[in-house]
């Protein structure tokens, strides 16, 4: 109980204050309702007979976490990859800092000439979008491991591969799931901008037909829902996060 009233009763209260407001602000006609919708008229949109919403809501979320599991994949591949080498980060290193601030709204209109309409284009831009993250915490926790124990594993003449399992993953861990965090929205991000322009039936699609027919409040609907999206994407690394870091590491275990 205590928890409830010190973490989620705050935030709720807020969130009740502030659509009581806009309810309000529409109204009393402060505020037009074709530029800000209430929230009643939002909430109805989201649950109106034959609405599209959930479905594309499933779609969404389906693109994202496979764009979202390809980037963990590759993000950490590559982190490996540039942190093993120092040729190899100096060759690579100013690639993946290049990539990142190329805005995905520039590319992802080349991935629908590469991979066409639908699932594959919005896979890709939210992996693009949101591979640069891991590739940069799980660098910084590979890259700070301490040198003494670093000379423990040479000293009792630990492999490469075994070093990698047993010392430096491990040590980069709490950076890398702090990456994973920033890296979910971002996934959802890019998985949006890809369905704006890749047409694949999801949230993003459903914002640009909306659009097309004014339908202001099924918009919001949309963008309400591709943010719990994100944040349902969020707590589940952080879920994660503390089950796996809070019997030894500092930054979990003195928040549980």
């Amino acid at each position: 109980m205590r928890f409830l009233l010190r973490n989620i009763l705050p935030p709720v209260i807020t969130l009740l204050l502030v659509m009581g407001l806009l309810e309000l602000a529409v109204g009393m006609k402060w505020v037009r309702a074709f530029i800000l919708p209430p929230p009643s008229k939002v909430i109805a949109a989201m649950f109106e007979p034959r609405t599209d919403l959930w479905n594309a809501l499933f779609v969404t979320a389906r693109s994202t976490l496979e764009g979202f599991a390809i980037s963990i994949t590759l993000g950490v591949f590559i982190a490996i990859v540039l942190s093993s080498s120092k040729w190899l980060r100096a060759a690579l290193l100013p690639y993946t800092i290049f990539f990142q601030t190329v805005p995905i709204i520039a590319i992802a209109p080349m991935l629908v000439i590469w991979l066409g309409f639908g699932a594959p284009t919005v896979r890709a831009a939210a992996c693009i979008a949101s591979v640069f993250p891991v590739i940069a915490n799980t660098y910084a926790g590979l890259a700070s491991v301490d040198p003494n124990l670093r000379d423990l594993f040479k000293l009792y003449r630990a492999g490469w591969l075994s070093t990698l399992l047993r010392l430096r993953l491990p040590f980069a861990l709490p950076q890398m799931l702090t990456g994973l965090k920033i890296a979910a929205g971002l996934a959802v991000i890019g998985a949006m901008v890809g369905e704006l322009v890749g047409s694949s039936g999801g949230l993003g699609s459903v914002i640009d037909v909306s659009r097309t027919q004014l339908r202001n409040d099924k918009i919001f609907a949309a963008v309400l829902l591709s943010s719990l999206l994100g944040l349902g994407l969020f707590l589940i690394v952080t879920i994660v996060s503390k089950i796996t870091l809070r019997h030894w590491h500092a930054s979990e275990s003195s928040n549980s």
